[in-house]
Parts: C-alpha cells; sequence; structure tokens
C-alpha cells in the first residue's frame, strides 16, 4: 500500500522497535506522524476507517464483541492531525510447517489513506512489527496474504504456497468408483451443531497440512454461523456435511447453494466453504454428495491445495478448472530458530549465506543439519553451499516453493556442486502448502 522514498527523519523511543513519530517531505512540506499501538477492541473502528478508504470497502472487520478477532494491542497506527492514516495489524496464531507447529505471526490489516501514500508509513510500521515479532511474542515465522504481492517482497516475504480454486462442472464429472457403503455413511445438520465435532476433525487433519493456522474461539464464529440474509450474496443458509466412519467423524464439509432460473434451465451453484477429510474414504464420499447436488450446474470451491486428490479421483479432470495464484506469503522473523523448528524430508547438511536488509540479525552464514533426530542452525565461519536472501528460505519454508526453482529465477546461487539438489530434497514435503480462507 505504501512506498518508501527514504524521505523520513525518525525518532524511535519505544522498546518493542516501533517507531514513536516520524516526520515527511509530503507535498513539498514536513508532515508530522506519530505512531502508536491500539488499546481498546472499540478501536477496531478506527482500523475500519482505514481499510475503508484504502480499499474503498466498508466494514472489512466485524467490530462485534462475539465475533471479532481483532488484538488491539497487536494493531499499530500512524496518526495525522489525531486521526489514524495507516495501520498494520497482527493476529496471535499457530501455524502448521513440516513436521511441527509454531507460534506464528498472521499479518494483516495493512492499509494506508490514499492521500497519505508514498511517505514511508507502511515500511516503519511493517519494520517495527517485525521486530515486535521477533523480541516481544517470541514468533520466528510471519506469514500473511498480500493484497498485491510486489509490496511484501520488499520487507522479506516469499511466496510460500500457492492457493487454487476449482470451478466444476457438475454434469460432466463423477467419481471413478462409487464410494464403499460399508466404510460409513454421511449425515447432514447446521454447522453449529456439530460445531465441536468439526472442530475435532480439523484438529486432527491440521498438523499434517502446511499452512493451516489454529483457529480458537471466534476463528469458527463464519464457518458456524451465517451472516443475514443481506450479506449472504443469494447464498442459502450453510449446511454441515460429516462422513461417519468407525471411530466416528473423519471429515466434513461446509457447503451452500444458490439457484438461478434466470435462462428457465436449472442453473444453480454449490459453494464449498471449507472440506476436510482425516481418510480418503471421506474425502471421497464428501465429493460424491456435493457433486450431485439437484437443480446445480456448478461446483465452487475457493481454497484449494494445489495437489488436492480431487483430480485424481474423478472420470472427467477437464470438468475441473483449476486457477492457481500466490496463497500464503511467508517471512523467517528469527532464522535459526524457524529452520530448527520444521522437520526435513533428507537428511542434510549445508552452509547457507544468507541477505536480510531489515533484520542484520538473520544475516550471514549459517550451518543447517538435519536427520531423523535433531535439527541444528547455528553460525558459522565456513564457506557457503548456497547463497540466498531471507526472502527465499520464506518462499521455501513451507515445502511448496522449490530451491531449485528459486535458482531457475536466478534468486538462489549453489556454491558448492550438488548442495542445491540436496538442499531442494530436503526443504519440500510429501504435501503442498495450503491455506484455508484469508485472516
Amino acid at each position: 500500500m505504501d512506498d518508501f522514498d527514504g524521505r523520513t527523519d525518525v525518532a524511535r523511543g519505544s522498546g518493542n522497535g516501533l517507531v514513536d513519530s516520524l516526520t515527511t517531505a509530503g507535498a513539498g512540506r514536513p508532515e508530522q506522524y506519530f505512531l502508536r499501538s491500539l488499546s481498546a477492541p472499540e478501536d477496531v473502528e478506527l482500523v475500519n476507517g482505514v481499510l475503508a478508504d484504502a480499499f474503498g470497502i466498508e466494514g472489512l472487520v466485524d467490530g462485534r464483541p462475539e465475533h471479532t478477532v481483532f488484538e488491539p494491542a497487536r494493531d499499530h497506527v500512524a496518526e495525522y492531525d489525531g486521526e489514524p492514516v495507516a495501520n498494520l495489524g497482527a493476529f496471535t496464531r499457530d501455524l502448521s510447517v513440516p513436521g511441527a507447529v509454531l507460534p506464528t505471526t498472521h499479518v494483516a490489516m495493512g492499509a494506508v489513506r490514499q492521500l497519505h501514500r508514498r511517505r514511508g508509513l507502511m515500511t516503519r510500521l511493517m519494520h517495527g512489527q517485525l521486530r515486535e515479532s521477533r523480541y516481544v511474542h517470541h514468533e520466528p515465522l510471519s506469514v500473511l496474504w498480500a493484497s498485491e504481492a510486489r509490496i511484501y517482497q520488499r520487507y522479506g516475504y516469499g511466496m510460500a504456497s500457492q492457493n487454487s480454486t476449482f470451478t466444476i462442472d457438475n454434469r460432466e464429472v463423477r467419481l471413478k468408483k462409487e464410494p464403499t457403503l460399508s466404510a460409513g455413511r454421511l449425515r447432514e445438520t447446521t454447522p453449529e451443531r456439530v460445531h465441536d465435532e468439526i472442530r475435532e476433525v480439523f484438529e486432527r487433519a491440521r498438523p499434517s497440512r502446511p499452512g493451516w493456522s489454529s483457529r480458537t474461539g471466534p476463528w469458527w464464529t463464519p464457518l458456524v454461523e451465517d451472516p443475514p440474509p443481506p450479506f449472504r450474496k443469494g447464498y442459502s443458509t450453510m449446511r454441515a456435511l460429516l462422513f461417519d466412519g468407525t471411530a466416528g467423524a473423519e471429515g466434513y464439509a461446509i457447503w451452500r447453494r444458490k439457484q438461478d432460473w434466470s435462462s428457465d434451465i436449472v442453473n444453480g451453484e454449490v459453494q464449498v466453504v471449507e472440506l476436510v477429510a482425516t481418510t480418503p474414504a471421506a474425502y471421497a464420499a464428501l465429493w460424491h454428495f456435493l457433486l450431485s447436488v439437484d437443480l446445480t450446474r456448478t461446483v465452487k470451491w475457493d481454497f484449494a491445495a494445489v495437489d488436492e486428490p480431487l483430480r485424481l479421483l474423478v472420470n472427467e479432470p477437464r470438468a475441473l478448472r483449476m486457477t492457481t495464484g500466490d496463497g500464503l506469503w511467508a517471512r523467517l522473523v528469527d532464522l535459526p530458530a524457524a529452520l530448527s523448528a520444521r522437520r526435513y524430508s533428507a537428511p542434510l547438511d549445508l552452509v547457507i549465506e544468507v541477505t536480510d536488509s531489515i533484520l542484520p540479525e538473520n544475516a550471514g552464514r549459517w550451518r543447517l543439519t538435519a536427520d531423523d533426530n535433531d535439527t541444528t542452525c547455528v553460525r558459522t565461519a565456513g564457506e557457503p553451499d548456497l547463497v540466498c536472501d531471507v526472502a527465499d528460505l520464506g518462499a521455501a519454508y513451507l515445502g511448496g516453493t522449490s530451491l531449485a526453482s528459486l535458482a531457475a529465477a536466478g534468486q538462489v546461487r549453489e556454491r558448492r556442486p550438488g548442495a542445491l539438489a540436496a538442499a531442494s530434497t530436503a526443504f519440500g514435503w510429501p504435501v503442498a502448502p495450503s491455506a484455508l480462507g484469508l485472516f
């Protein structure tokens, strides 16, 4: 949202890494901005004001106390003449990473009012947030969804996952094999009635899929409570479909539908809000139902992984029109802590030379060793095997972006023959990272 042009004089004060004030040369004259943390839940309305101006959309953050996930102490604003003109927030959540679950900064609500762009405000907020994540919250990793990818690459973020969207013509596709009735049964109800069961299935599945975020309290609200009818965009109330196996619920789909009789021919739509399965039988049974809902012609699913088994289950994969774009962007905040926290797909022993212009604590040469029993990442004076920027390690961290691909793009450089292949294999993971929704 904001380009930093270097015309900023900063006065530092707070111990958490955030600046207290800054002066910029805006419109040919000095302009004084004050930066502060918010303090009360009702301050969410200040945030909404900035977001509405920046994005042209009203009410992006739900301010109702029973719904809000807003954390005022982790939200920071820049004020001009007593009014917030820039904002950057974060949520305290864990993230599944290869072989582990890690406390992770979930960056959100970054915006600058149109009149105050190009003043370095977002740059100052972002720099402060990174230091706060490292030294106050002790979160070694930071992730976000980017409104514009070019913005956050400047701050050391790399594209760590991709997000796929399916638009399916259900007249042209069925499962190759009918689900086995003896494997279990389907039942349908409202999400609210089976909230506990859905949450149980989610928690069993979450550690195995890098990129999935923890959910507590109001993070479940959009999945179990329908918005008022004016905000449903023509969709029905949500339904919950569960698959019960021998030991209880093994998967669920939250879905809704929209009818369309505009051409006197049925053209309804099924929207899959979320689908999680812990067994192949559950996955197949849920999709068998969703692809065969009467009076519909299209099935849409917005948050699919790039390696979804669905394409391998159906008899006509061409009927699954899939579009793929960037998903989560990741940034190593505490490099040795982050690299030693995840697991690797193969033994590894290499020296990586890293650049980091924002957090110089991450810069330098690091020896990363990993085997089945332990992983360590320590400083070294040894010659580097690979040379890269911290953003490249962020891109590779969840196992979804290959270091070899980054090298082919000229971003990672190999100094020892064979090191790139070994590192690419080790950083990879059997399942692709994904994210179940925006935050």
